[in-house]
């Protein structure tokens, strides 16, 4: 949930307020607009704002799609500004609650792993292991994290690889392997006094983070637009002269596969599927301006989704489920 601009590039109090005023444009939204928001708010400097913002989403009388998300986001920014006891017990209602959902129990462990509190952080990563990786041999993408931070923390411990070790040692493609990474000397070297060895881990992280910067500051994907079957059928009913540009539904999601792979076949990098509602097309179209039967709007409305955090990537990561929502893999469903 942190922002994808390099640092140097942004006004972050702006930012957030920007983002706060998007929010109230979009409530369906509010939830990853303010999170972002209080991720800008913590970069600033002002982490009391951002823990008024991670309050005012817990707070919210609409609720969460993922309050543990917040929670633990909220502990982690606490325990930064001096509220380590306020900060422990979140993190210890985190881990009881159990999420299902990888990113809170990554952010509870690092908060830990980042106060030198490695075997606790060590215990948190094996418990989400546990949790979310039964018996996986091909973990979901989301995962990843949880075995990578499990990994590092391991390594600085000195504790001897476990098959999860192992597991994320395969999963990690980067050219630099998981150990050489997490090599607690590489750690300390850069609180070295010695300006030599200084420099020459500078150089080395900014060698192997030269991939993953350039990847944050890619723009938004161009994304092509998706409905869900009961949302096509209530959008060419509402406005029957859609149906010539959605003659069915089966097409619909035939054109948005052809699209894509044309897209890719001519080079065009980042490609990505927003999923759209009837309400939020209708809210869409007016504040435009324009009548939701002005199939101009579509590609417009599809770039605002996108622009807001909405789009999935394409094509999906090997293994995952279809992008249709067929519940099929990607490979026996439209990537066949």
């Amino acid at each position: 949930m942190r922002p994808d601009t390099p640092a140097e590039n942004v006004d972050h109090t702006a930012e957030a307020a920007r983002l706060e005023r998007t929010a109230g444009l979009y409530p369906e939204d509010a939830e990853t607009l303010l999170l972002r928001a209080a991720a800008h708010l913590e970069l600033s400097g002002d982490r009391p704002a951002a823990t008024t913002l991670y309050d005012r989403l817990l707070a919210s009388a609409a609720g969460l799609d993922n309050p543990a998300l917040v929670r633990a986001l909220k502990a982690s920014n606490l325990w930064e500004y001096g509220h380590e006891a306020e900060a422990r017990a979140i993190i210890e209602g985190v881990r009881t609650t159990a999420p299902r959902d990888p990113a809170p129990w990554v952010i509870v462990a690092e908060a830990l792993e980042s106060h030198d509190e490695l075997e606790a952080a060590e215990q948190t990563f094996t418990e989400a292991a546990r949790l979310l990786l039964p018996d996986s041999a091909n973990p979901a993408p989301a995962t990843h994290p949880v075995l990578y931070g499990r990994h590092r923390v391991r390594r600085m411990l000195g504790l001897p690889h476990d098959d999860w070790d192992t597991l994320a040692d395969t999963l990690h493609t980067a050219p630099v392997s998981l150990d050489e990474l997490h090599d607690p000397k590489r750690v300390w070297s850069l609180g070295s006094d010695n300006p030599a060895e200084l420099e020459a881990e500078i150089s080395r992280l900014r060698a192997e983070l030269g991939a993953y910067r350039e990847a944050l500051s890619r723009p938004f994907p161009v994304a092509v637009l998706h409905w869900p079957a009961p949302e096509l059928t209530e959008l060419v009913s509402a406005y029957p002269a859609l149906s010539t540009e959605y003659p069915s539904h089966s097409e619909h999601l035939a054109t948005i596969e052809s699209a894509l792979r044309e897209l890719a076949a001519s080079g065009t990098p980042n490609l990505g599927i927003v999923t759209g509602t009837v309400p939020s097309y209708e809210a869409f179209a007016a504040s435009e301006a324009t009548p939701p039967t002005d199939t101009t709007l579509l590609p417009q409305y599809a770039t605002t989704l996108a622009s807001r955090g909405r789009a999935t990537a394409w094509p999906p990561e090997r293994g995952a489920e279809c992008w249709c929502g067929a519940g099929q893999a990607y490979a026996q469903c439209h990537g066949a």
